[in-house]
């Protein structure tokens, strides 16, 4: 792999044209094209697969091989399987209530050429994975790879190349001129993943040309431990998906909200289980580097502020950071004063505040005065407490008795809501999301006995 020369605005604008230009000329692949597609970018993911480890370690400072390959592309795969099976029923049209002779229906059609702003923390499979939506809705893509992972961004862009024409799918890579640039072509749907800051600049963009987009943003996703819960069972299941990426993932626990009452024992349960799990954490080639130094020093903020204003502050281990590979031990940040930067922001790294609740109202309060999470977790036996619990909040998604599980299935959307974000791709609903719901009348469609291809999907006449 070479570094390559970034992309310049007038080589994107050229690209972009083309492939509206091509989409012009075909505005509705075939069942067949669009399996075809889907088959390149499985045969793409096993192209990549042996430089993946190297290409995150590279980027990251350090960084687990298998995790990497299973969470960067094994969802992506899982994606392509789904979604080829149930690719044709997708497309038949559906049809609806009509007065008279007429015949109604709604086909899905593709929109056009589609821009994906994929983030860092997942650069394989967030740059990767919406193109299974995108390609099965029969969309042509333009996809922009962070900056802050260069390495794989070239790898995505040499693969896709040898997989791909471009004028079908094409990566760009470059820093924030050619982000803004990218913002601003006039797509058919634009999908950016990443923090609510720059989700706004995008999306203030993006209003210019009156681009539909999707946001994924992220947020503070809070873990609910019920009393009947805290067991070795629910904090193991909170440090294992907490270790993954050092915290790096938008889904990923953000503070944990657990009875009064059993607040130390808590706290001496995760210290006593993160020895047996991780004896060194730091410096252990499966700890994920903190991508870049600017958000190392971003996180040593949160903490130092912490440790001013009193909270009790626990370093797992009694471990120090490995400046080198920029990891960090996982520390706990004990009832944390709310106002404290590491309460108001998404943490995205290896740092979980616990606050202590008195009752089961009081912690759904306390999460409903947040913006709402991307992800929300209950754990409990109960499942009147875990429905209740459910029934009184609003996040992207939620999970009982797990963590980040949702994404994992292909069947399931995945989205924000309000601050977390809007829209969804994955599964039938990401589908939806790339594809135009155009709405179809006409008498000549009540002709009995036959039947025709209609744009792709086969139709009663």
């Amino acid at each position: 792999m070479t570094h390559a020369a970034t992309t310049t605005i007038p080589e994107l604008q050229a690209i972009f044209h083309a492939q509206e230009r091509a989409f012009s000329q075909h505005m509705f692949p075939s069942h067949a094209e669009r399996i075809e597609a889907l088959k390149a970018l499985r045969e793409l993911c096993a192209d990549i697969t042996p430089q993946v480890p190297e290409a995150l370690r590279a980027d990251f400072g350090s960084h687990d091989p298998s995790i990497g390959l299973l969470w960067e592309l094994g969802g992506v795969l899982s994606r392509i399987r789904y979604t080829s099976e149930h690719l044709e029923a997708w497309l038949a049209p559906s049809t609806r209530e009509a007065d008279g002779d007429a015949r109604c229906y709604v086909q899905q059609h593709p929109k056009g050429v589609v821009g994906n702003m994929a983030p860092w923390n997942f650069p394989i499979d967030i740059s990767l994975g919406p193109l299974v939506d995108i390609l099965a809705a029969g969309n042509r893509a333009i996809v922009k790879p962070s900056e802050l992972a260069p390495h794989c961004a070239e790898l995505l862009r040499d693969a896709v190349k040898r997989r791909f024409d471009p004028t079908q799918v094409s990566i760009v890579t470059g820093g924030m001129e050619l982000a803004q640039a990218f913002a601003e072509l006039p797509w058919s749907h634009l999908l950016y993943t990443g923090n609510p800051a720059v989700g706004r600049k995008v999306m203030a963009a993006a209003a210019k040309n009156l681009t539909p987009v999707t946001l994924e943003l992220g947020g503070k996703c809070p873990v609910i431990v019920a009393p009947d819960r805290v067991n070795t069972d629910t904090l193991s299941e909170i440090l294992s998906v907490k270790a993954v990426k050092s915290g790096q993932v938008c889904i990923n626990a953000d503070y944990l909200l657990v009875p009064a009452e059993r607040l130390e024992s808590v706290v001496t349960e995760l210290q006593s289980l993160w020895a047996t799990m991780f004896p060194k954490f730091v410096g252990n080639p499966s700890a994920t580097g903190i991508i870049n130094d600017r958000n190392f020093a971003r996180l040593h903020g949160y903490l130092a502020e912490a440790k001013e204003r009193g909270a009790r502050v626990i370093a797992l281990n009694g471990e120090a950071d490995d400046v080198t590979h920029r990891t960090l031990p996982l520390t706990l940040v004990i009832d944390p004063p709310d106002d404290l930067q590491l309460m108001q922001e998404e943490i995205f790294g290896p740092i979980l505040p616990i606050k202590p609740y008195r009752t089961l109202n009081d912690e759904i309060a306390y999460v409903n005065r947040g913006p709402r999470p991307l992800a929300l977790y209950v754990f409990t036996d109960d499942v009147a407490v875990a429905d209740d619990v459910l029934a009184r909040t609003l996040s992207g998604g939620a999970c009982v008795n797990s963590l980040a599980v949702h994404a994992s299935l292909p069947s399931l959307p995945f989205g924000g809501v309000g601050q977390s974000g809007m829209g969804a791709h994955h599964a039938h609903e990401g589908f939806q999301t790339f594809s135009h719901a155009r709405s179809s009348t006409g008498a000549a469609h009540r002709t009995r006995g036959r039947s025709c291809v209609h744009r792709g999907a086969t139709c009663s006449r």
